[in-house]
């Protein structure tokens, strides 16, 4: 086992996205998982029945107690749910892991359409999470409420994540996968350049945790000392073999496969 990760985001009572999905998906890139649990959500593959967030002086207990004792190679942020979480996560990794990188997946709104970001948590957002971080991971919907700008094809993509990265974030991943075309395209976007990802999208209704599984398998890359092309390449693969096998679980945007999907199986 190689490379420590802390996850810090929301539990999906369904076990396809949030907390969940980040320890499969870190598990199954053979690094280890740690965690600080945001929030708790009544949650299944139809939709986000209920948020129960976690009181931010606990959230800010749970970081400061596993980077005391344990430490962290990486810190992987995921659904943070409001501003005062934001905060209290912030200043945390301020006072216990300065240092350490972060990949920010901005959860704003679940793959079943449930909003997971209040409204007024998007400035905090910015200024104490994004800012600084390693990797931030936006869908386009995602990055259009980041950016305040429409995102049509590849080049407001790109626009979009030089934005993001105007803000302090050292590279983007932007993914594609909600614009119309049938080949996927993402991009790694950082100062030096452009790095372009493209495969075939694979029409499947299994897909809820895929954000979550990409930005912790990135994540994983990250705390083994991957270079972030490599790990971006890797946490790609292993998301698409993860649709690929997805067990066809419940009635609505079903889990991945995150055992079978791993490396080397």
């Amino acid at each position: 086992m190689q490379g420590r990760v802390l996850i810090v985001a929301g539990s999906d009572s369904g076990g396809g996205a949030g907390i969940q999905a980040d320890i499969k998906a870190v598990t199954m890139m053979g690094a280890y998982a740690a965690t600080a649990v945001t929030a708790l959500t009544a949650q299944d593959t139809v939709a986000v029945h209920e948020v129960f967030p976690v009181p931010p002086a606990f959230v800010a207990k749970q970081i400061a107690v596993v980077l005391d004792d344990i430490g962290a190679d990486c810190i992987k942020i995921g659904m943070l749910a409001t501003a005062p979480i934001i905060q209290a996560v912030a200043d945390a990794l301020d006072a216990h892991g300065p240092a350490i990188p972060r990949v920010v997946d901005p959860v704003m709104v679940a793959t079943s359409g449930g909003r997971l970001l209040a409204d007024d948590a998007v400035g905090a957002l910015k200024a104490r999470l994004i800012q600084g971080a390693a990797v931030v991971t936006p869908n386009i919907p995602e990055a259009e409420v980041l950016t305040g700008r429409a995102i049509a094809g590849e080049a407001d993509m790109v626009e979009a994540a030089k934005e993001i990265i105007g803000m302090g974030a050292r590279a983007v991943v932007m993914k594609g996968g909600h614009l119309p075309a049938r080949r996927l395209v993402d991009l790694l976007v950082t100062a030096e350049g452009i790095t372009r990802f493209e495969s075939n999208k694979i029409d499947s209704a299994s897909t809820h945790g895929t954000g979550c599984t990409l930005a912790s398998a990135i994540a994983a890359g990250v705390a083994q000392n991957m270079p972030l092309e490599k790990a971006v390449a890797r946490a790609r693969d292993y998301v698409w073999r993860a649709i690929q096998l997805a067990p066809g679980f419940g009635h609505g945007h079903g889990p991945l496969n995150h055992i079978d999907a791993a490396i080397g199986r």
